[in-house]
């Protein structure tokens, strides 16, 4: 078997998706696509994330449940034995298998994975926890097909710096965004350990430009996109600058974050306790 060939143990239920070269992948709001000028800051913004857990995966067999346009599973692939990348879109699907091929792409629920038990070292879940409906019932697959000592790799926009002062998310494709305490507090009822929990921030690069756009570099593209028309050239060229190392993930001051980045372990099973009688 080669090194990314999936064995029967991991093999998904269903057929994978048939590479389609023609397939493309439309700009929606719903996903980041890399290569766009104008998306880049959050491109490199979520590809950060990746760099950052990607020695999680080193010879793993992982799964990236919402894989989206696939260059977080073909990262991730670098390193891993192996990747599977599951979406529920059949265009999403068709792109990301004709794009990426040492990606094995499946189509599929997340709330109904379609994988056997314990039969994956890492489940990655990079900015799509915030876009479901059953965030227990995700985890809770999640935990069903990790071996014992297995990881859950989880980002997610931090609700407090994404959303302020709303009582429901900016982004309408969000269902339900998480501060620090209740990403933790959904993965430990989950049953997972939470073995890091850490903040993505703005590096100098970044804060300088906050500084040079009245204090948010942020704001600033989100008003070209509220109200259309072309971008100022010089923004646009500061937003396709942006560099993944232009990013800090720390554990400190992590409800400021941007980004939420969860580290999360379901425990090794426990060895069975021989009995006195026992030879």
């Amino acid at each position: 078997m080669s090194a990314t060939e999936p064995s029967e143990a991991v093999r998904p239920a269903v057929c994978p998706a048939e590479p389609t070269p023609e397939a493309t992948l439309a700009l929606t709001g719903e996903r980041t696509v890399p290569g766009i000028p104008e998306e880049n800051y959050w491109f490199r913004r979520h590809q950060a994330a990746y760099l950052r857990l990607v020695d999680r995966c080193v010879g793993a067999r992982v799964l990236e449940a919402g894989c989206g346009e696939g260059y977080g599973a073909a990262l991730l692939a670098r390193a891993a034995r192996l990747v599977v990348g599951l979406d529920y879109d059949a265009v999403t699907a068709a792109h990301v298998a004709a794009r990426y091929p040492q990606v094995h792409v499946v189509r599929g629920n997340l709330v109904h994975l379609p994988l056997p038990d314990g039969a994956l070292d890492v489940v990655a879940n990079l900015q799509v926890i915030e876009h479901l409906w059953d965030q227990p019932g995700f985890l809770a697959e999640c935990f069903r097909v990790l071996r014992p000592g297995g990881l859950l790799l989880v980002s997610t926009p931090n609700r407090i710096t994404f959303s302020p002062g709303r009582d429901t998310p900016l982004n309408p494709f969000h269902t339900r965004e998480l501060a620090a305490a209740e990403l933790a507090e959904l993965l430990i009822d989950a049953g997972f350990a939470v073995r890091e929990l850490l903040g993505l921030h703005h590096g100098s690069a970044l804060r300088e430009l906050d500084a040079r756009y009245d204090g948010s570099l942020i704001e600033a593209q989100v008003e070209v996109v509220l109200h259309g028309g072309d971008w100022p050239e010089p923004l646009r060229a500061d937003v396709a600058g942006v560099r993944a190392a232009d990013f800090e993930i720390h554990a400190e001051r992590v409800d400021e974050s941007l980004d939420l980045i969860a580290v999360a372990q379901r425990p090794a099973e426990r060895p069975t306790e021989r009995s006195p009688e026992a030879p």
